[in-house]
């Protein structure tokens, strides 16, 4: 409830610094317009979004023909958490994985790449489906879909000040400049923070959702030492997208600030182990490999069958 609260805030505050801009370039209907526009460009990323990162990422949709247990391991986990079950996705690369999609539950997407099915355990993967189905239950995906466009739309009314606010006379061109810089960095700032506090709410929920702490705070554990070192990973085409993955893909062992998409993994472990009433440290699983295929490829045995 409290991340619930924190997140309403921080919304608010980005709406209240779009209409700032627009009072800075055009008074009270300048304001009022800059909300019209942010409020379209919201409507188009609600109805579009989960298809374009789905194309951005490569992913490719995965049958229940290909993935038998998954697809079972994932009804399961959606049943239990009440909601739809959504369409499942396989991104092409070896860099262990995972994100969600989709304007709400009822049309929902779960991405994993083929190396989180690779080197994670059955226990370990059925804890980051749990952390997505999260996401979505939560609506999450429309939250950060929302914030990343109003995000946009005050950089580009930031660059919009320098030429037309400051002729106005609402801070002259150091006033503009100024907005130029500043507007921006704050909108990414609270951006960064509503995704922080919006994977912590998921892996809490996800670690109900499965049952396993321990196995979620395994595979985050796992996922973090693989980041940052693979290469033809999607989301390097798309660095915008990284913050949709449960592990930031490019930069996931970077100290916590507030520029980050993602808590320290360290931290998020350490809360899972209190929710399993263990260590700390969260002990690695041994790996069972997956059977799904490659996208293109003929499908093989099932998953976890030799």
């Amino acid at each position: 409830m409290a991340g619930n609260v924190k997140v309403f805030m921080l919304m608010a505050a980005l709406t209240a610094l779009v209409m700032a801009l627009g009072w800075m370039l055009g008074g009270s209907g300048g304001a009022l317009i800059a909300l019209v526009i942010a409020g379209g460009m919201n409507f188009f990323s609600y109805w579009n979004s989960d298809k374009m990162v789905l194309r951005q990422q490569g992913a490719v949709a995965l049958s229940p023909h290909q993935g038998p247990e998954l697809y079972a391991m994932t009804a399961r986990l959606a049943e239990r958490a009440q909601m739809p079950m959504p369409k499942l996705y396989l991104l092409p690369t070896e860099q262990p994985n995972a994100f969600a999609t989709g304007r709400n539950p009822e049309n929902s997407a779960v991405a994993v790449t083929q190396g989180l099915l690779n080197h994670l355990s059955a226990e370990e993967i059925e804890g980051v489906i749990a952390h997505e189905l999260a996401h979505i239950k939560h609506r999450d995906t429309l939250t950060m879909t929302i914030t990343a466009t109003m995000a946009g739309a005050i950089a580009m009314m930031g660059n919009m000040m320098l030429f037309a606010g400051s002729r106005e006379g609402r801070g002259g061109m150091i006033g503009g400049i100024i907005a130029m810089i500043l507007a921006p960095m704050a909108a990414m700032m609270v951006q960064m923070a509503i995704s922080r506090a919006r994977e912590y709410e998921a892996d809490a929920t996800g670690a109900q959702i499965c049952g396993k702490p321990r196995a979620l705070a395994s595979a985050l554990q796992r996922i973090a030492g693989a980041a940052g070192r693979s290469v033809n990973v999607p989301a390097e085409k798309n660095p915008a997208a990284a913050a949709m993955f449960i592990i930031n893909p490019l930069h996931a062992m970077r100290a916590d600030h507030l520029f980050t998409t993602h808590p320290p993994t360290e931290e998020r472990i350490a809360r899972l182990m209190a929710m399993e009433g263990g260590s700390p440290s969260a002990p690695r699983q041994a790996a069972a490999p997956s059977r799904i295929p490659r996208a293109g490829t003929r499908p093989r045995a099932p998953w976890g069958r030799g």
